[in-house]
């Protein structure tokens, strides 16, 4: 086998391995289920479900959020800041990007605030 697969031949271990299992009556050559926690596909209902909680509450962190989604907190880490484009500013998400609209109504606030001082 070796001379035919060079690098790409199995150990002997693992050809003895396969033996035992085929011996012990499996004849399935596909992977067994393996336990742990079930795996998340970042869809765009779970994207919006986590889009909407931090809408509710702008103060929420992502260990809050996985808890009422269910889901866990990488996942709702990569929505965050890969999907949305959130960032933590003063404890509170805000978009990395502002639009147009969003950095017009910043500087009004800003201006309010200088006048005010």
């Amino acid at each position: 086998m070796k001379e035919v697969y060079r690098e790409k031949c199995p150990a002997r271990c693992t050809i003895f391995r396969w033996c035992q299992r085929y011996e012990a009556g499996r004849v399935n050559i596909k992977d067994f289920l393996c336990p742990g926690q079930a795996h998340v596909v970042t869809n765009s209902t779970t994207i919006s479900a986590v889009d909407e909680v931090m809408r509710q509450n702008r103060r929420i962190t992502t260990r809050e959020i996985a808890v009422e989604l269910s889901i866990s907190k990488g996942t709702v880490h990569h929505i965050i800041h890969n999907k949305l484009g959130y960032g933590k500013v003063c404890a509170h998400w805000v978009p990395k990007h502002l639009s147009e609209n969003q950095k017009t109504a910043r500087m009004g606030v800003c201006l309010i605030q200088q006048f005010l001082h």
